[in-house]
């Protein structure tokens, strides 16, 4: 059922799976939700849910962005999402996996290990890492899901980005006011927001959002800011 659910709405959404991703996106599944069971990964349950909401949700980003043989970090991945949905269905992409929680590193290192996905698993704050030489404006792109508001999750998520290269955040149809609160920090960090796209999940019904940001400048040293300073309103 996963395997044809994530086929079909892949093809739904105009990408073209590679052979083997059904299978190795069932392999996921399995693995995530068995992980579920000892630690917080996802509140979203069940394979057809699983194959709608994540997978193809997280899919359907590159729709919107070539990232074949780009590096791309993941911030704030959590189970491994969207990045690790995103590596299965553009194996191409060289990513690096990123977020606060040792124990969700550690699993998502031996889930990539095992369905033989070439793939960096680090863990470690994002205000901090982004701070290192070895990550800050290093990568070709970042994506988030579900972390933070745009306005903070730009600031976690520029200051990896290399000029030239985007950021991807994937968010809810009704995010306008999000979307527009956000600008000013947004040109603050380096970034111009270049497009906001829109797509239905296949079979799901529902109407998400992929909001690309440029990187056009540098993003000055002071940022980013501790996160207390990033989430304090009219910050």
């Amino acid at each position: 059922m996963l395997e044809e659910i994530v086929a079909g709405g892949a093809s739904a959404l105009g990408i073209s799976l590679p052979q083997g991703a059904p299978a190795l996106y069932r392999r996921y599944y399995e693995r995530l939700t068995e992980a579920n069971r000892r630690f917080n990964l996802t509140a979203i349950e069940g394979e057809d849910e699983a194959a709608r909401l994540h997978f193809l949700d997280s899919a359907a980003a590159l729709k919107f962005a070539g990232l074949a043989g780009k590096s791309v970090i993941d911030v704030g991945t959590g189970g491994g999402l969207p990045g690790l949905a995103m590596k299965i269905a553009e194996p191409a992409m060289e990513l690096t996996l990123l977020d606060a929680t040792e124990k969700k590193v550690a699993f998502l290192a031996s889930l990539t290990e095992e369905l033989g996905i070439p793939c960096r698993c680090v863990a470690g704050r994002a205000e901090e890492l982004s701070r290192q030489p070895e990550h800050r404006e290093r990568y070709d792109a970042a994506v988030a899901r579900a972390v933070a508001e745009l306005r903070v999750l730009s600031e976690l998520c520029l200051p990896f980005v290399r000029v030239g290269g985007k950021f991807l955040a994937l968010k809810a149809a009704a995010s306008d006011g999000e979307i527009d609160a956000a600008r000013s920090a947004i040109a603050a960090l380096g970034g111009n927001i270049s497009g906001i796209y829109e797509y239905t999940i296949p079979g799901a019904g529902i109407l998400r959002r992929v909001v690309v940001v440029e990187k056009t400048a540098p993003t000055p040293e002071k940022y980013p800011r501790r996160w207390s300073a990033m989430v304090k309103r009219g910050a």
